[in-house]
């Protein structure tokens, strides 16, 4: 049997771009997408701290070391600049691997860093 777990999370990013003409997905910071062990094109949930939404998109890699996060498209009318947002992926994978997996959580500071 395999089971959805928590695979990677950046916990309390700042929104820096809310890009409505755009086809869709959420910008990262190369940086933050290397920390949190995510790859461009990964499926991803966003929680919004700030007013409580929650949707999926998916990754696109942005400028390393420039702090974006950028949602683009539909997903941008979810979002303020410095909304905080959580920035959640999930892997499928055995009971018995998932009771011993452990998940990367980075933490950035107030301007997307590590």
């Amino acid at each position: 049997m395999n089971i959805q777990v928590l695979k990677s999370k950046i916990h309390r990013a700042t929104i820096t771009e809310a890009n409505l003409d755009y086809m869709g997905s959420i910008t990262i910071d190369e940086e933050l997408m290397e920390a949190a062990n995510m790859i461009e094109g990964e499926k991803v949930s966003i929680y919004n701290i700030t007013n409580g939404e929650r949707f999926s998109t998916y990754v696109i890699t942005g400028q390393r070391g420039s702090g974006v996060i950028g949602l683009n498209g539909a997903a941008a009318r979810k979002v303020m600049v410095n909304d905080l947002i959580i920035i959640i992926s999930y892997a499928s994978m055995d009971f018995e691997e998932a009771k011993t997996f452990k998940p990367t959580i980075v933490f950035p500071n107030e301007n997307n860093q590590l």
